[in-house]
């Protein structure tokens, strides 16, 4: 069994497809799936200790997002993106994500502003330590305090599928080095970001989202991970 799937829980009898569902799009967004990895319907099943149904149904909808696939041999595998792929979603990325930053920056309360600060500083006190999958996690919380703070639900859900397609990439590379930690980017456009949301400078909000998730791209197709193409 994969390794990544005996992290999962133990699920109620309840909305099980959902509840599948949830924990695979984690699995997915966190990077614990790398792409090209198989992905067993009776493993996962296993894991969650629930029947292969559920199970198949969340698989279905994940493959409808285009964040599964199913192989020729009939495998159900996570896509494997080309660089042009991955620079294109990246493009799109710092676009949508760059627009909830902006819509943030003008729209945000006295809460959502410290739920913000609160994430910023837990990334960037190094809370993360030297576990990288705390490092993930906290830059997902980072990120979607941001983009929750838009008050646009369906923004945050549309993002929130943009992540199920980057997240084996962006979040598999952030697991396996901390090279893109101290190289120091992702801290300083976090910090502009709240800055300027402080500020209400859309504009600058907007921009260093955007600068966040090109300056990420470029790391990891600079160091040959992804197939040309």
């Amino acid at each position: 069994m994969n390794h990544a799937l005996t992290t999962l829980p133990l699920l109620e009898r309840r909305t099980l497809t959902d509840a599948a569902y949830a924990h695979l799009s984690d699995l997915l967004v966190s990077g614990r799936v790398a792409p090209g990895e198989k992905l067993s319907l009776r493993d996962v099943s296993e894991a969650l200790g629930v029947s292969v149904m559920p199970v198949r149904e969340a698989v279905s909808r994940l493959i409808a997002d285009r964040a599964l696939e199913v192989a020729p041999n009939r495998a159900v595998r996570v896509p494997v993106m080309t660089c042009s792929q991955f620079r294109e979603l990246s493009i799109v990325r710092a676009e949508v994500e760059g627009w909830a930053a902006a819509l943030a920056a003008t729209r945000r309360g006295a809460a959502e502003l410290e739920g913000i600060i609160a994430a910023e500083a837990a990334l960037h006190r190094g809370d993360a330590g030297a576990d990288a999958a705390e490092a993930v996690r906290l830059n997902r919380d980072f990120h979607f305090a941001i983009y929750a703070a838009a008050g646009l639900p369906t923004l945050t859900a549309m993002i929130a599928g943009l992540w199920l397609k980057a997240g084996p990439v962006i979040n598999l590379d952030l697991r396996h080095s901390r090279d893109r930690l101290s190289a120091g980017h992702m801290l300083r456009c976090h910090a502009a970001a709240l800055a300027a949301i402080r500020a209400g400078d859309a504009a600058a909000a907007r921009a260093a989202i955007a600068e966040d998730i090109t300056r990420a791209a470029d790391f990891i197709i600079e160091r040959g991970g992804l197939p040309r193409g």
